[in-house]
């Protein structure tokens, strides 16, 4: 596999007093090229607000850091606005108009993983604002504007070219955005701090994942995802998607090493990892992390909305299902040595606590 999969940060691709935008290169990340796998954040300091926008791509918004507000506005309904907070996951199907604001002192950070194989650029999101320097309806005549909002041609001059600023402003302090209402979250956000556990391994990890179940807009999006609390030095088991799908990992707290290996038995990356890298585990590619000390803690984006995984150690792996002669047969061992081997990890599944 010639692909470069070395985990990557993010690199700040427009700013100012209200923010800034991040996103990875395809350039310099090539399986986001070939996955068509876009990834990119924003960070919005106090009274900061990321102007109405769509994209070009369905997405997976993450809140990694702090509280805000969102506005929502799904092809042909009404605006949602919403809090959101550290943990929350956020669909975002195609088509979907957002807009986000930070009123904290606390800066806003949310990621944001989607599919690009519909965008301009595989790898990449482009996003199209409604408003600002570089808006849609700068590109239109007045005369176009005008009759398109049924507005004076100067009404309309002045609604296209009064926000000079791109993609981000600072608020005045005293502004008054709309209050958000909480029955508004529901359906649409998923709190993966907050949410049932779906795996709780004592001393190894935890698990909580994003499906049509608890997030039906994930079946539009097309995409899962999951929030991954890898204990310190505890193992995450080898394994592979085995539905074809790509994984596609941020790490969002703590450090700890990962190694992948792909087709011939070749490790493809054997890296460090610490919060803010991203890499990606092509298909079928079997992956497995241990936590430094103070453990770690990812989030993933799986391109499928109900991934499948299957594990090569633990009591559910694939080994646990096999016939002992099979596993004398296949290892080309001794029954005993085969007994030794079966007798182990036959409690512990998925995660690993660190040896005593």
């Amino acid at each position: 596999m010639d692909v470069d999969l070395t985990p990557k940060l993010a690199k700040q691709i427009y700013g100012g007093d209200g923010g800034s935008y991040h996103a990875w290169c395809p350039n310099e990340l090539p399986m986001l090229k070939e996955g068509n796998i876009g990834a990119a954040k924003i960070a919005l300091s106090k009274n900061g607000f990321a102007l109405p926008r769509y994209s070009d791509s369905a997405k997976v918004a993450y809140v990694l850091q702090g509280c805000g507000v969102a506005g929502i506005v799904l092809p042909e309904k009404e605006e949602k606005v919403i809090t959101i907070k550290k943990g929350d996951a956020i669909a975002l199907p195609f088509g979907v108009v957002t807009w986000w604001y930070n009123k904290d002192d606390t800066e806003l950070v949310v990621l944001f993983l989607g599919d690009t194989k519909t965008a301009h650029k595989a790898g990449s999101f482009t996003d199209m604002y409604l408003t600002g320097s570089n808006g849609i309806f700068t590109g239109f005549s007045t005369e176009f504007v005008s009759r398109a909002w049924d507005v004076e041609e100067s009404v309309a001059k002045t609604l296209v070219s009064s926000q000079t600023a791109k993609g981000i402003v600072k608020l005045d302090a005293g502004f008054q955005m709309p209050e958000p209402k909480q029955a508004n979250r529901d359906g649409m956000v998923l709190n993966c701090e907050e949410a049932p556990l779906d795996v709780d391994i004592k001393g190894g990890g935890k698990v909580v994942v994003l499906n049509t179940k608890n997030l039906p807009l994930v079946g539009e999006v097309g995409l899962g995802a999951d929030l991954v609390r890898l204990d310190g030095s505890a193992m995450c088991s080898p394994g592979f998607s085995c539905d074809s799908a790509l994984q596609v990992t941020y790490i969002v707290r703590g450090s700890g090493r990962v190694q992948v290996v792909g087709p011939d038995g070749k490790r493809v990356l054997e890296a460090h990892l610490k919060a803010g890298n991203l890499f990606i585990v092509p298909r079928f590619c079997v992956v497995s992390k241990i936590g430094d000390p103070d453990g770690m803690d990812w989030f993933s984006i799986i391109t499928t909305p109900n991934p499948i995984f299957t594990h090569l150690a633990g009591k559910t792996s694939t080994w646990k299902a096999l016939s002992p002669q099979v596993l004398q047969a296949a290892f080309k061992v001794s029954p005993d040595v085969e007994k030794l081997f079966s007798s182990k990890r036959t409690a512990e599944e998925i995660f690993f606590p660190p040896p005593n």
